[in-house]
């Protein structure tokens, strides 16, 4: 299997950010064309297998809870695009077990903390519901396994996981898109995920193997979303919008249509090219490694339009 950290041909590999107790790992690696050709930035937050040992002592069922929270080879089917393409590509080496990298840094479980000033210190903190749910900032539990950890966290290693990778991760990721948008004017980034199959994948009612979120329209020009669900129909692939997935921290943070930064999230069923286990890579991996070059072609293509646009309202 490929590393994830390994070298693209062509492209600058640059890492950054620590892995706490990793043994001097990058927390990411971002891969970068100069000049770039295309206008898009490849993000992959959920897909880091760098696992220290420190953390897998601590999980009370390292393999079992590892595998249900990562996005699970994505970040090969991100390579893919990003050779045959061109894009930028960010790729995350810390697991989310250890942060998720789609959550704010508020967006914590403040109960997990062994050493929590207690309810006054976090006043105007919110603990929004996906973290009372257990998948906030440290995910604390998992349905039908239960509670990940076997004991709580520290302050001390909350901060370093936030210094060490949260923080640097985003930093690398606004860069990279204010460098694009200083280039081309503007600037898409595909945040990529996969998930669990929503349900049969046959009959009237089959699930979707692709999700694309938008923020409900407010992080992406709508041009660029139709793009992409033509794109899927044309393939006869099912998309669905927003639902049950309409994105998270990364694109709140860093989308801001008016200013020319677009953000999609693109969520890719790991039944459609992963193995039956949801393991390795399948039959299906090079199908669907081929459909998202042909996306990002597409999405990249409609730029010039959106230009014209922009000066005919002006």
């Amino acid at each position: 299997m490929i590393p994830d950290s390994a070298p693209l041909p062509g492209y600058q590999t640059l890492g950054g950010g620590a892995i706490p107790e990793g043994a001097d790992e990058f927390a990411y690696t971002l891969f970068r064309r100069k000049p770039s050709p295309i206008p898009v930035l490849i993000a992959v937050p959920h897909a880091g297998r760098s696992y220290p040992s420190g953390l897998l002592r601590q999980m009370r069922d390292p393999a079992g809870a590892g595998l249900k929270l990562e996005d699970r080879y994505v970040d090969l089917l991100a390579r893919v695009v990003a050779r045959e393409t061109g894009a930028g590509l960010l790729v995350a080496h810390a697991p989310r077990a250890m942060i998720d990298l789609n959550r704010a840094p508020e967006e914590m479980d403040w109960d997990m903390l062994a050493d929590s000033d207690g309810p006054d210190a976090r006043d105007g903190l919110r603990t929004a519901r996906r973290a009372r749910g257990g998948l906030g900032l440290v995910p604390r539990r998992l349905p039908g396994q239960g509670e990940i950890w076997k004991r709580r966290l520290t302050r001390v290693e909350l901060d370093a996981r936030l210094s060490g990778v949260h923080a640097p991760y985003h930093a690398a990721l606004a860069g990279e898109l204010k460098t694009l948008k200083a280039r081309w004017g503007a600037a898409l980034l595909i945040d990529l995920h996969s998930m669990p199959p929503l349900g049969p994948k046959r009959g009237a009612q089959a699930s979707a193997d692709f999700v694309v979120g938008d923020r409900f329209g407010s992080s992406c020009d709508g041009a660029l979303c139709a793009a992409a669900f033509d794109h899927f129909a044309a393939a006869g692939r099912r998309a669905a919008h927003n639902r049950p997935y309409a994105g998270g921290y990364v694109l709140d943070r860093h989308a801001a249509p008016a200013r020319g930064l677009h953000g999609l999230q693109v969520e890719i069923c790991r039944a459609v090219y992963l193995d039956e286990r949801l393991n390795e890579p399948g039959p299906g991996f090079d199908p669907v490694a081929d459909l998202l070059v042909g996306l990002v072609r597409r999405l990249a293509s409609e730029f010039p339009a959106l230009g014209s646009m922009r000066q005919a309202a002006e």
